[in-house]
């Protein structure tokens, strides 16, 4: 079909690899679905792929690659066996890789119906990072009704949605921002502190915040505040890791090759000797790495659609890009400025 396009990134680089190019669409195959995408989510790890370092992409694509994990749309064709979903319905998808475009094919499994109430540039930018929040806090460090948990980047697409998960499930939430105008965000979320990093001391006021320490810390910082946060937690505490992000530019676009070195070099190495004495843990992971887990990606995205019709979740803040776009989407992103959702409009 003429018309359609997607982004293509034919070797690692900077925002200049980030090339429009047209689209021969493929039918949908056997439990297929094809979709004509609405919105695309961005989010940080295909900044990640752009530069080369994301092991998953490598490992299933290789280049060329188009990035995107998520889209909202209208289903245009089936293939056979498929009774769930019909032509003209309107979806959410996940997708590894292959989200920026305005065609997608993917397997009927992922895709789910639109929920009544949302357009598509929410839904488009929600999936991957609630699947990553859900991941995160119910499947890996299970919160009880009173726990304490700090959230670093409180007021971006996954920590949106960690925020919004704790306090669901009984939680008091510490919100962690990087920048002022970013604090009324995490407090409308449902933090009960947030601590803006860029005007005092962070694990300062973490502290004073709670002495204890916390049952739960999820970071996707790295090298920056890893080692703050295993030393935050109480004893029985859980961090999760779920990314790097200080190991990258805020500027530029490509990795500054002595900094990522020097910064591997000091990651923390958590010892199990060292967390046994300290009963803490340490748990981490890539949603990427798991899309053969098909009934946690359903749980997730059942989850999804039932808080969302219950108001236990909200709808991210989204700013919508057109697909053309995309690398100024990347530069926002990169900069640590956004706040919710980014979304890319074929």
């Amino acid at each position: 079909v003429s018309g359609h396009r997607h982004i293509v990134i034919p070797t690692a680089g900077s925002y200049d690899q980030l090339q429009v190019e047209s689209l021969d669409s493929p039918a949908p195959g056997v439990g297929e679905v094809a979709i004509d995408v609405r919105a695309a989510g961005v989010n940080y790890a295909d900044v990640v792929v752009r530069m080369g370092l994301y092991s998953s992409a490598k490992k299933y694509v290789g280049w060329p690659i188009t990035p995107g994990f998520e889209v909202a749309g209208t289903v245009s064709a089936v293939g056979d066996g498929v009774t769930a979903h019909a032509v003209g319905d309107p979806v959410f998808a996940v997708t590894r890789f292959g989200g920026y475009t305005s065609h997608l094919v993917v397997p009927a499994h992922q895709v789910w119906p639109l929920p009544a109430g949302l357009d598509f540039t929410q839904m488009g930018g929600l999936p991957a990072v609630f699947g990553t929040a859900w991941f995160a806090l119910h499947f890996l460090a299970h919160p009880r009704p009173g726990d304490r948990v700090l959230v670093h980047s409180a007021a971006g697409g996954v920590g949106s949605s960690l925020v919004q998960l704790a306090v669901a499930a009984g939680c008091e939430v510490v919100g962690v921002v990087g920048a002022s105008h970013k604090v009324a965000a995490a407090r409308a979320l449902g933090c009960a502190h947030v601590i803006d990093k860029s005007t005092e001391p962070l694990w300062a006021r973490a502290h004073a915040l709670s002495e204890r320490g916390y049952d739960v810390i999820l970071d996707a910082n790295g090298v920056s505040t890893l080692g703050d946060s295993y030393a935050h937690l109480r004893p029985a505490g859980k961090l999760v890791v779920y990314g790097f992000a200080s190991m990258l530019p805020k500027t530029g676009g490509r990795p500054r090759w002595t900094k990522l070195a020097w910064d591997w070099l000091r990651t923390p190495r958590f010892s199990p000797l060292d967390m046994t004495t300290d009963s803490r843990s340490v748990l981490a992971f890539n949603l990427s790495y798991l899309f053969d887990r098909t009934e946690l990606m359903d749980e997730a995205m059942q989850l999804l659609v039932q808080m969302l019709a219950d108001g236990r979740f909200r709808p991210l803040k989204t700013t919508p890009y057109p697909l053309a776009e995309v690398a100024r989407a990347h530069r926002d992103l990169e900069s640590g400025q956004t706040t919710g959702k980014l979304v890319l409009v074929p």
